[in-house]
């Protein structure tokens, strides 16, 4: 996709990749750049049109939609970026499982149904979803970050099997760690972290190159296929990784 003269729609735009995407989009020349988030001042500084938006509720997801058609017409490429980071195990509260669950996968759920009937009836539309590398492989020291992002990627698979003979496109941006709020300082990925520009920047080109996979950081396309070809030797790697962050 060349985003020049385009509509995008990105959730989660007011921090991190989103705020990035939204300003690299805003340089490539995008015709509308919509921005929901809980805060509207991304929008305001790359000029693109602010919706308050919680992407848990299907209700807010829904009017993103229709006030960014509203202002721009038909949507071209629509970013799931929102996504939230719960620690811990099985012993997390109900509650946390639920927010996670909302935001995580669901959010994906309520953005398709809101811009796919649209979509196929001009046999045309792009979907882009942030799942993290956590998705291909696992995350150490949170159960729900893994098992959602995991949900997310099943999701966006699903979509580009079941549609992408139709005109719709599916990409799947797949980072490790990423300088950001959600990164703590001494996370065990801090060290190969990438800026929020640098994850931008490849966003762009996959876009263009309009595969199913986005990876900033390349090697997490080796881990992915070491745990194919050997599940148990990659568990045993991950069970060291684990021992050594706790130690």
């Amino acid at each position: 996709m060349n985003l020049s003269g385009k509509v995008v729609v990105v959730t989660g735009g007011a921090h991190g990749i989103g705020r990035s995407l939204c300003r690299r989009f805003a340089a490539e020349g995008v015709r509308g750049l919509v921005v929901g988030d809980l805060d509207e001042q991304t929008a305001a500084e790359t000029g693109g049109l602010a919706v308050r938006t919680d992407v848990s509720l299907e209700s807010d997801v829904q009017r993103l939609v229709e006030r960014a058609r509203e202002a721009f017409g038909e949507i071209d490429l629509f970013c799931s970026n929102a996504g939230i980071f719960v620690g811990g195990g099985e012993e997390v509260a109900d509650a946390d499982w639920e927010r996670i669950w909302s935001i995580n996968v669901k959010a994906h759920i309520y953005a398709a149904r809101a811009v796919l009937p649209s979509m196929l009836a001009r046999g045309e539309g792009y979907l882009l979803q942030t799942v993290s590398a956590a998705g291909l492989l696992s995350q150490v020291g949170s159960a729900p970050y893994a098992v959602t992002k995991h949900g997310a990627l099943a999701f966006a698979e699903w979509l580009a099997i079941t549609y992408g003979d139709r005109g719709i496109k599916v990409s799947c941006l797949c980072p490790q760690g990423v300088r950001t709020a959600m990164l703590p300082s001494d996370s065990f990925l801090a060290a190969g972290a990438l800026e929020p520009e640098s994850v931008a920047d490849a966003v762009v080109t996959g876009l263009a190159a309009e595969g199913f996979l986005i990876l900033p950081h390349p090697e997490v396309a080796d881990y992915f296929q070491r745990k194919a070809s050997d599940y148990d030797r990659w568990l045993g790697g991950m069970r060291r990784l684990r021992a050594r962050v706790e130690a």
